[in-house]
């Protein structure tokens, strides 16, 4: 799968390439933080120990003016240029699905703000959560999830609930016209042509770390 830059030059970057950006964008801000006013990809390809190549091919579908020789790219605009292909400056909403110890972190979690996003609201089955707030974000019924999202326009839902509900969850965010699911449950999701899933597996990355430490 890729994600196309609408750019003048129809640049294709690929899922990985993508989620390297988040990574050059915080290496860019420290930069700038300590006064760089321009960086060169080699500079940033140093400091995320990644290789040149990967990262020059990387900016260079982004950035909105070529870099000099041995100066590089302008820092803010490199930012701005990034910001705007990940669409930090385009706000956008979400909700959260599953209001446990999992979603509570994820509303009490401020920093999505820092990437455009904004939790509109969260959704629980349990009747001694609805209608409190966490992190001054309202949680509504779970069956309220559809209508929610029609009307708010929503387009991204994270799935946190267990497993068993997920796919009836991911059933509600469809109808709802949600068109990306960023699930944690530990199950596969049956979607339609089109939506976007990105399962994050937390079982998985600690059974590896675990395996890791323990050879």
């Amino acid at each position: 799968m890729s994600v196309k830059n609408t750019g003048e030059n129809e640049t294709f970057l690929t899922i990985q390439a993508l989620q390297r950006m988040p990574y050059y964008l915080h290496c860019l801000e420290e930069a700038k933080a300590e006064g760089v006013k321009t960086i060169s990809a080699t500079s940033i390809a140093n400091k995320l120990q990644l290789n040149d190549v990967l990262v020059r091919k990387d900016i260079g579908a982004v950035a909105s003016v070529r870099g000099k020789p041995k100066a590089g790219f302008p820092v803010d605009t490199l930012i701005g240029d990034i910001e705007t292909y990940m669409g930090c400056r385009d706000r956008k909403e979400a909700i959260i699905a599953g209001a446990g110890s999992l979603g509570t972190a994820l509303l009490r979690n401020d920093e999505f703000e820092e990437y455009g996003l904004s939790i509109a609201a969260a959704f629980d089955v349990r009747p001694e959560l609805v209608g409190t707030k966490i992190n001054g974000i309202p949680v509504y019924a779970d069956s309220e999830l559809t209508q929610f999202c029609l009307e708010r326009w929503i387009r991204l839902g994270v799935i946190t609930a267990p497993k068993d509900s997920a796919q009836k969850i991911a059933d509600a965010m469809v109808s709802g016209g949600i068109r990306a699911i960023w699930n944690f449950a530990l199950i596969k999701l049956t979607v339609p042509e089109g939506i976007l899933v990105q399962n994050e597996n937390l079982a998985s990355s600690l059974a590896m770390l675990s395996h890791h430490i323990s050879r």
